[in-house]
């Protein structure tokens, strides 16, 4: 399933709990939401698929690889614009690190054992 129709599914559950009921509030037969969940929005047409983004409140940002953009992502996002110099350095650090684990398992154990070895390295006084 892609990442669009996880997050419209998610979204779906989060803000009106059934697909019946948001079917309903966005004029659209529940067979259509039902058959684009099931088989992934690819199917469903352009206009329908803006109008459920749009109700929904997601925000597609294009890109290398397109982000949809729902309210906890802007709510990241208007955090880290809030941040500091330093918090930002902070942030940018940590995401780095995350994405080493995701997309490199072994530059990340590598990462990880090094760690570890200065962690446990006595420190000189």
């Amino acid at each position: 399933m892609d990442e669009l129709t996880k997050l419209i599914k998610t979204e779906i559950k989060r803000q009106f709990r059934s697909v019946r009921q948001f079917s309903m509030y966005i004029g659209v037969p529940q067979s259509t939401i039902v058959t684009a969940l099931q088989k992934g929005i690819g199917g469903t047409s352009f206009e329908t698929i803006m109008h459920v983004c749009d109700v929904l409140d997601i925000k597609p940002i294009p890109g290398e690889s397109t982000v949809f953009l729902d309210g906890e992502k802007r709510e990241l996002l208007d955090r880290y614009a809030r941040l500091d110099a330093e918090g930002k350095k902070a942030v940018r650090a940590v995401t780095a690190v995350e994405f080493l684990r995701v997309t490199d398992a072994d530059a990340y154990a590598l990462f990880s054992a090094k760690l570890s070895d200065a962690e446990e390295a006595p420190l000189n006084e």
